[in-house]
């Protein structure tokens, strides 16, 4: 946990997990996940974003809310969004260092909370939010990137696919919350590059210490070898969606 932990402080310093130098081609994503949030959002109230990263796109929803809170708890990332906010002259977003676990705000303060990607905990959730109250997360399904899990021979994860979503579903029900509905999409995805493949292997835990064992790039030179296409190196991208309401 502590090696997860200080590749985020890494990463978040160093780019805060904006990746849209990435040329990256998307088909079949059946949602953009803050256009939902943003959609949940009344004028007046007030939104949580547990994980926020870099908070660039917690930024892009400064209208929807009247205060939108993002917090991490990977000093690199909350340093990122810190800076980012203080750029944007958005004078109603606030960034903190918070635990998931501990949320240190009053029973009740949210309208909306939201999680893209990022560990939460589905009580501590509910209790920050307001009677009738909405959650939303987003997660990376057990079948994302599994051409480049087969490729390497490991992946983030050795669960069954749909575990996780599972998981969550069970934790949010017993949390007290209501109308609980999930989405999912499988999109291809099509890098332009090799540079834009290999910087989304140095810049996430896709593929465990990519790079750093013997034969890894033989092996990426194989997958590029059987994956590219005229649109560029193929792999895919499955995420799930949990709405639910307090």
């Amino acid at each position: 946990m502590e090696e997860l932990r200080d590749f985020y402080d890494r990463i978040g310093a160093e780019n805060g997990w904006d990746f849209s130098r990435v040329k990256c081609i998307s088909e079949g994503v059946k949602w953009d996940f803050y256009d939902e949030v943003a959609k949940r959002c009344r004028k007046s109230d007030f939104l949580l974003d547990i994980g926020t990263g870099g908070g660039e796109r917690l930024l892009s929803l400064a209208d929807a809310a009247l205060l939108l809170v993002g917090i991490d708890n990977a000093a690199g990332m909350v340093e990122t969004a810190q800076a980012n906010a203080a750029a944007s002259g958005r004078d109603n977003v606030r960034i903190l260092p918070m635990d998931a676990k501990r949320i240190e705000f009053p029973d009740g303060f949210f309208d909306v909370a939201s999680c893209r990607q990022a560990p939460f905990f589905a009580a501590e959730a509910a209790r920050v939010l307001k009677s009738g109250g909405v959650f939303l997360t987003q997660q990376v399904s057990e079948g994302d990137k599994h051409n480049l899990a087969e490729a390497f021979g490991r992946s983030q994860t050795t669960a069954e696919d749909g575990a996780l979503r599972d998981k969550y579903v069970g934790e949010l029900t017993e949390a007290g919350f209501r109308e609980i509905r999930t989405m999912e999409y499988d999109a291809a995805e099509y890098y332009e590059t090799v540079e834009n493949l290999v910087f989304l292997l140095m810049h996430t835990p896709i593929v465990p210490d990519f790079g750093k064992i013997e034969g890894d790039f033989t092996r990426l030179h194989r997958f590029i070898a059987e994956y590219r296409t005229d649109r560029g190196i193929r792999t895919n991208a499955k995420r799930f969606m949990i709405s639910a309401r307090k």
